[in-house]
Formats: structure tokens, sequence, C-alpha cells
């Protein structure tokens, strides 16, 4: 049988299905009972399974159970399947003659005869397949019909399949289904949420896949109509009111249920969407105006049709989905909704709840409130609450309060301060233009902006404009306030000075000029220290909480363009330091200032603290999700893409790259995209086969066009992949007039942290293209550029490859070859295994050369383990030939040699003696083979058993003069 179409996500339960009508095919039947919540894709494998059955030429019959009502028939669920279904792929098939099964009749067991002899005369020996939906609908009779068929479908060529809900099941056919299982005479498929990678292949790019899997709980139902309704959480669905007939047409099934119920169940339905999840029964009553034992009749009646459940001991309630409560909400009538928000707000304010939980109503009852002043005021404070955690929620708000609140007059200043929040909000929700053109209304407003106030402003603006990739004019901005600052700055520093210094400062390491500005980061960072030490009591207040973290910020920026400029010595223990300070703080504070988790990250990747850089980033990206902060998750989404394909992690690192360029198209940042669009082509040319390194090197090209020239680590990053792109291409020309256009002869237009590695491919591409005088400058270069680092080992190891590729080029393969082998120990103890198995292929020719070609394979191999492990396709091609060439060469050159005592070795063996009979250790064979000592010492002992010696003395006797 041919591998069956698997549904996204449901592989296991395809294989299921797929293995039932196998066996019918064969003769035999089976049960299959497909349990679990309303869509979950119950019936879509139902569907699945009947589309298999046809198209192995069995009759399918099938039908849905109908909620149960007054009048119905008895066995109608059977009834149905048998009057109407034919196989859905192919043409109807009349029934066979002779009178159908005796529904009149009382003895279930003649029914049950009845059923599969008539199914046996329809299916012509190929077997059927009863298909029922809905199960947990049937009547009575056609439950007890289920329970008689499945002890009968065994020995059948029948497949009967139904799909039910537990929750709304009978407990009689639960009982009877679950004995059936136990005993082996029914297979249950029980459908799990999906995954993330089978909710981003369901949404097919139509939104960001971790926010529709948390949106939609894994529930494809619930997905369909998240994505019916254009799912942004920025706007849906807490506002949903411009979802039309697509949101409808998703919901169609959950709307019928809704639809079915009666009148006091619906009302308490909508009371409870209203008020939102968890909620409790008593609100759920005064919100909808009835009684309590009214109310609880009703919520009883919807706990009994599973829409709304349990939420634990304390005694609240949730929807079964939460899709559902806001389909609800969203239907309201908007007179009615507007009345029990209001309702809603005068319950929490009696209560005393939290301004968020107020804004929620405040929001909806505001248009015709009573008192609108208070409403505002709930607004804001609500804002307030939730700025750092759902800055989108808090811009909505904030926006309204705006609308509603009188301009100029005694409040003029209140009202500023609600515009700047508004557009840090809007910032941090993404939305940097719509930020711009409100602060940009506020600077151009005689009198909108008192006092201190308007350099905060200018300090959004400058940190929207960058945004942008308005680069210039974020620059104009800042020096408006920046020229005019005394220097030194002096304490105490006012938090406004604080946050334009922050936005100035990551503007220009955002344009690769940090080193204009380290001075005044250092001086800030100085400044807000000695107002710490001024004070004379630990941060207690939120706004005490406010200046520690702008503090540690300023600390971050100094730390940064210490790394960035290349003073590894001075930045090491600062960003260690700041590490400490940002680990001891929570998410909700860390997250004041969501740049200072990237900016640290990409400090401690500068520095060399991979884990911490790759643990910070992730944090970061965590806390900035929901929609949240995109132009902060670019930047952690492309160092986290960067340390991915250095760690192996290729798959990922594509991910993460796909993400960040969609993040960067949404905000409107064309470098980050183009940086993104890079690493794309990076991942794409280790992980695809050679025969893809065009497409890989096409990819690096529409990288680096998308960047602005001159714009910092976006450029100059791209830059460097499309060089590696080129020389892997086989252009080392086009290599070196990559690196010299974009960076200059001595690179000094990139950022010192990257020109080691940027050397040595420019070593490489000019021994390649024959100039020896420009390799040799280019690798002298790098080994200058490491040492001005420190000479790290990342940088150091790239130093060496420098060198490797020099000296190979000059005739020195043995210094080749140990300078390439320090480089592959390097990022070997790095756990950069793509470089490791780069760095070995590229070093084949030296080993072979300097040690023979038998020497060169064992280094070879673990290059090809390397490549293998992280799935480095063309890395495996590139080693696998040169291992057939060296493998080739060594076994003429063992042709050509006279028998000798090292005849009976096999060529690891011989290897590892020849080099021991040298006067090596056991711990230098293993570093030059690249091989553990363990394995040093085994392959030495059976060198010894065969060559019948005991010692090494015995074994450089036996072999002669050693073989150095």
């Amino acid at each position: 049988m041919s591998e069956a179409p698997a549904l996204a996500g449901r592989r296991e339960e395809t294989a299921t299905l797929a293995r039932a009508v196998e066996d019918l095919g064969a003769g035999h039947g089976t049960v299959l009972e497909v349990a679990g919540d309303p869509g979950i894709g119950k019936t879509a494998l139902l569907n699945l399974l009947a589309r298999l059955a046809a198209e192995r030429g069995a009759t399918v019959l099938r039908a849905r159970a109908r909620a149960r009502c007054g009048g119905a028939k008895p066995y109608q669920v059977f009834r149905e399947a048998w009057e109407r279904s034919a196989p859905p792929t192919a043409a109807p098939r009349p029934p066979a003659a002779g009178a159908g099964p005796p529904w009149d009749t009382a003895a279930d067991h003649e029914l049950v005869r009845a059923l599969l002899d008539g199914c046996a005369r329809r299916d012509g020996g190929r077997g059927s397949v009863l298909v029922l939906d809905d199960l947990h609908h049937a009547d009575p009779a056609s439950a007890r019909l289920v329970e008689l068929l499945a002890e009968e479908c065994a020995a059948r060529p029948l497949i009967l399949a139904f799909a039910l809900r537990p929750r709304q099941t009978p407990p009689a056919l639960l009982a009877a289904l679950d004995d059936a299982s136990h005993t082996g005479h029914l297979v249950r498929v029980e459908p799990a949420p999906l995954d993330a990678a089978a909710i981003a292949s369901l949404a097919g790019g139509r939104g960001p896949a971790g926010q529709l899997a948390t949106g939609s709980l894994g529930n494809p139902r619930a997905l369909r109509v998240l994505l019916a309704a254009g799912h942004d959480p920025d706007r849906w669905p807490a506002r949903s009111e411009e979802a039309a007939g697509p949101l409808l047409r998703a919901a169609a099934p959950v709307l019928a249920e809704l639809e079915a119920l009666p009148g006091d169940c619906a009302e308490v339905l909508s009371a409870a969407a209203v008020l939102g999840e968890p909620f409790r029964p008593g609100d759920a009553a005064h919100v909808a105006g009835y009684p309590g034992d009214r109310t609880a009749a009703a919520l009883g009646a919807l706990c009994a049709a599973d829409l709304i459940r349990s939420d634990g001991p304390a005694g609240t309630l949730v929807f079964r989905h939460p899709v559902l409560g806001h389909l609800l909400h969203h239907r309201m009538n908007p007179g009615l909704r507007h009345d029990a928000h209001h309702r809603a707000l005068h319950l929490l304010d009696a209560r005393g709840a939290g301004p968020a939980a107020r804004a929620r109503h405040a929001e909806h009852a505001l248009p015709a409130a009573a008192d609108p002043a208070r409403a505002l005021r709930v607004l804001a404070e609500g804002a307030a609450e939730v700025l750092a955690r759902e800055p989108a929620t808090a811009a909505r708000w904030l926006r309204l309060t705006l609308e509603y609140s009188p301009a100029g007059g005694a409040g003029a200043g209140a009202r500023a301060r609600l515009a700047l929040d508004c557009c840090r909000a809007l910032t941090a929700a993404g939305r940097p233009q719509e930020a711009r053109t409100l602060a940009h209304e506020l600077l151009r407003t005689p009198g909108a902006l008192p006092g201190p106030l308007r350099t905060e402003a200018l300090a959004l603006c400058v940190g929207v404009e960058r945004l942008l990739g308005r680069y210039e004019e974020a620059d104009a901005t800042a020096r408006t306030v920046v020229d005019a600052l005394a220097r030194p700055l002096s304490a105490p520093l006012p938090a406004q000075t604080a946050g334009l210094v922050f936005d100035y400062g990551l503007l220009h390491a955002l344009r690769g000029t940090a080193a204009e500005v380290r001075g005044l980061a250092h001086e800030a960072a100085r400044a807000a220290a000695a107002t710490a030490s001024a004070a004379t009591a630990p941060a207690a207040t939120d706004e005490d909480r406010a200046d520690e973290d702008g503090r540690t910020a300023l600390g971050v920026l100094a730390a940064f363009c210490d790394s960035y400029v290349g003073d590894f010595t001075r930045a090491a223990p600062e960003v260690a330091r700041c590490a400490r300070l940002v680990d001891s703080r929570p998410d909700t504070v860390a997250g004041r200032a969501p740049e200072v988790l990237a900016l640290l990250g990409c400090a401690e990747l500068f520095v060399e603290r991979f884990a911490d850089a790759r643990r910070h980033l992730s944090r970061g990206l965590a806390t900035a999700g929901g929609g949240a902060h995109k132009h902060i998750a670019v930047n952690q989404l492309l160092g986290l893409s960067i340390l991915d394909q250095w760690a192996g992690r290729l798959d990922t690192a594509q991910h993460h790259a796909r993400e960040a360029e969609r993040l960067a198209g949404e905000i409107g940042a064309p470098d980050a995209a183009g940086l993104a669009i890079a690493l794309r082509s990076s991942a794409l040319l280790w992980a695809a086969p050679r025969r893809r390194t065009p497409e890989a090197v096409e990819l690096a090209e529409a990288g680096l066009r998308a960047t602005v020239p001159g714009t910092g680590w976006w450029a100059g990053s791209a830059l460097g992949l499309l060089a590696v792109a080129r020389l892997m291409g086989g252009d080392p020309a086009a290599c070196l007039r990559t690196l010299v256009e974009g960076g200059g002869e001595d690179l000094a237009l990139l950022q010192p942290p990257s020109r080691p590695s940027l050397f040595a491919l420019m070593t490489t591409a000019a021994a390649q293209c024959g100039d020896l005088a420009a390799a040799a400058r280019a690798a002298r270069a790098a080994d200058t550029a490491a040492g001005r680092l420190g000479r790290p080992p990342f940088q150091q190891a790239h130093a060496d490859r420098a060198g490797a590729a020099l000296a190979l080029a000059q005739g020195d393969p043995a210094r080749a070859a140990g300078l390439s082998l320090n480089a592959a120990h390097a990022f070997k103890a790095l756990r950069m295994p793509v470089l490791q198995a780069w760095t070995l292929i590229a070093a084949t020719p030296a080993l072979a050369a300097a040690r023979g070609p038998a020497a060169a394979i064992g280094p070879l191999d673990e290059a090809l383990e390397a490549a293998r492990d992280c799935g480095a396709l063309r890395l495996c091609e590139d080693g696998a030939r040169a291992r057939a060439a060296l493998t080739a060469a060594a076994a003429t050159a063992a042709a050509s040699r006279p028998p000798g005592p090292l005849a009976a070795l096999s060529v690891r063996e011989r290897e590892v003696a020849e080099l021991a009979a040298a006067g090596l250790s056991s711990r230098q064979v293993a570093e030059r083979l690249v091989l553990s000592t363990r394995t040093i010492d085994t392959h030495l002992g059976n060198a010894y058993r065969k060559l019948g010696v005991s010692s090494r003395v015995a074994l450089t006797r036996l072999l002669g003069t050693p073989v150095a």
C-alpha cells in the first residue's frame, strides 16, 4: 500500500488509520474510537479514513449523529449511514437487492446480523467501513448497537469508526467502550493539540506561528477561526468588530452550538464572555441580572453541554476554549454589551480590583459612561499596569484616553504624559510609524510639552526613527539635546537624560559608530552609578526600581560599546557584572527597556560568552512575545540565528532567520530584513548539497542589497556572509572584491570583532587567486586583529586559519597542518561543528603533504562525523570526496612500499604506531589525529598484539628509523 497522506501534526494517527485499512484488505476488522475535544480534528481523521478505504475499493457508509430531540427515531445514525452513504471518491453503488436491516425489530442481535450481512452483500468482498461522527449525540438504541457491533468486527472485514466527545458521551457508552479498549477489541485514537510546527504548516505564513499556537492552544478549529479573523494579537480577539464573513464561516460549527442554547443559558454565557476567564458564578449572575438559582441552573446546563468547565477548587469557571468566549463577545448586541460591561465595572470597583481588570470594562463602557472622567482614570491606570507586558493593549487604552480627554488647559501636562506613554507603548508593540506620528504632533504643538517632557519626547523620536531605518533623522534629533548637555555629566542624572543617552547610544551601536558614543555612555553610566551611591535607601518604590533599571541599561550600553570596538579587556568584566544585574531582575522589570537584553546578548556574543548570549537573547525573545517589542525580537532572532549556525543547529538557524525577516518586514526595517536573508543563505550554504551553492550565493547577494551600506553590523555581517558564499561558490576573486569594496583594504569600515574571521577569508581567497603578497598581508592582519582583541579562542582560531592558508600557499604544509589542527581543536572546544569540519576539510591537502595520505584520514573522519551530526550536507559531500582521494592515494603509497612489519596493521593502526614509534605520547598522538587518548591506546594495543611487541621501545626497534 502506498504511504498515507499524513495530516499536519497527525503522523501517528494517520499511521493507525492506514494499518486498519491494510488489515481490512486482509479480511480483518477494526473498531476505531476517535476521542477528543471539539475542534481537535476528529472529523478530519474520519474523512482521511474514508478516503483511504475508498481508494482501496472498500464500501464506505457514514453519517453524523444529531443531538437528541423529541420524536427522533431509534438507530438514527445507522439508518442514515445505510440509506445515504457511498464512497466519497467513487460513484455511489446501488445497494444489493433485498430488504434492508429490520430497524423496527426489538432484537438488537438480529439487527447486528442483518447489518453485517448487508455490508457483506454491498462490499463485494472488499470490506466495509462504517463511519459515525458525533457519536456522543447518538440515541440510546444506536449506542447499544455500537456496543454489540464492536464485539463482532474483529471476525469480519468491517471497520467501525466513530468520533465522540468524552465529556458529552453517556457514561454507559463510555464504560462499554473502555471495556472494549482494555480487552483489545477497540483501538483508541486521541489526537493531541497540534505543536508549533504543525500550526506553522497550517497557517502557511499568515501569522506568527508561536502566537497562533498560543491563541489556538493547538486546536485546529480555533486556529481556523483566528486565521479567518486576520489574527493579530494586538487587535483580535480583544476588539474584532471588523471581522465579518470569513470569521463567521470558520466559526460556524461553534456558532451552531450557541444558537441551540435556551435563553437563560445564552444570557449567562454572554455575561461570562463580558467578564472574561476565569469567572465566578456569582459575578455572571450579577452581570446577567439573574437571581442566583436561575444562574446556577443555566451554568449546570452549560457545563453539561461542555461549553464551560471548572477551573479548579476555587470554584471559578472557564470556557472550554478561550476563542469561544471571544466569539460570544464579538457577536453580542452592542447596546447589551455596553450595559454588561458597565455592570461588571461597578462590580469590580466595589471589590477593589486592580486597574487592568477594571480597564477592560471601562474600555467598553466609556462611550456612554455616566462619569467619563472616572473611566478615563481607570484606563490610564490600567495602561500603566500592563505597559511592560501587553504594550498593544496599553496603547489602545491610552489612545481612547487621549481621544476622550479635553485638550489644553490645566491638564496639558497630564495629557502630554499620556501621549508619551502611548508613544512608548506603540513602539514596544512594533508600531513605530504610529508612535512617530504622535510624537511629532506633540513636538510641533506649542506648549504641549512642558519642562523635561520635551527631552523625553525627543528620546522617543530618536528610538522610532532608528527603528524605521532613518538613522540621519534620529541622529539629528538626538543632537539637539546631546550637544547641549554639560560635559562631563553630573549626578544626579535626570531620568529623561538617561533615556536619551541610551537611545542615542543604541542608534550608534546599530549604525556601526559605537566608538562615537563610547565616552558619553561611560559618563552616563558613572553619573547614574553616583546617583545610586548617593541614595540612602535601597530601591523600594516603582520609581526607584525604574532608576535601577536605567542604571543597568546604561552599564550594558557602555559594555556593549567596549565590546563592539574590540576592547575586550575592559568589556568582559563589565559584561559579566551587567549579566548578574539583569539576571537578578524579573522579566517584567527587565522588560522596561527590552533593548537591554538584546544589547547584552550581542555584547556577550562578541566577548565569547556564547552560552550567556543564547540565554539572554532567548529570555528577551520570550519576554517580547505576544506581538510586543517586534523591533527588539528582530535583534534577538538574528543573534540566535548566528549562534545556531555556529552550534550546528542549521534548521533552527533558518527558522530564526525567517522569523526575523518576517518581523523586519512588518515594522519596515530593511537592514534587519537584509541580514536575515543573508543568514538564511548562510545556513542553506552548509545544510544544502553543493549543487545548491548558486542559490545560496544569490540569496546572500539579495540580503546585502537589502541593507543600507555603512549602517553597522547589519550590513557588515551581511557582507561577510556574502564573502563566504562567494568563496565556497568557487569565486575567490569575487570574495576579495566583496570584502575590499565593503570594508576597505584593511577592513576598517567593519567592526573589530569580525575582522580576524574576515581577514582569514581574505587570506584564503588571495591565496587561491595566486596573490601571495596579498595573502601574506591579510594573514598578518588577521593575527594582529586577534592580538588586539586579547586572542580569545574564537578569534585566535580564525587567525590560525589565516596562517594555515598562507603557509600552504608558501609551500610549508607542516606549518599549515599544525595551525589548521589548532584552529579545529579550538572550534571543537567551542562546540562549533560547522567551523570545525570546514577547517579540517580545508586542512586535508596540508596534512596529506606533510604526513602522508594515511595520516590525513583521521582528521578528515573527524570532520565528516561533525558534519553529519549537524546536518551539513555540503561539508559531508566535500569531506567524502576528499576522503576518497586520500584513500586512493594511501592505497597507491602502500602498494609502492616494500612489505614490512606494518603490513598486518590497518591504516589507522599503522598511523598510530608510526607516531608512537617517533616518540609521541598517547596524548600527543590523540591531539594530532583529533581522537581521544583512549582510542589511541586501543589502536596501539591492537598494533602491539599484531606485531608481537609489548612496549614502545620494542615498537621503535622493530620499525627502525622513526617516522616524524
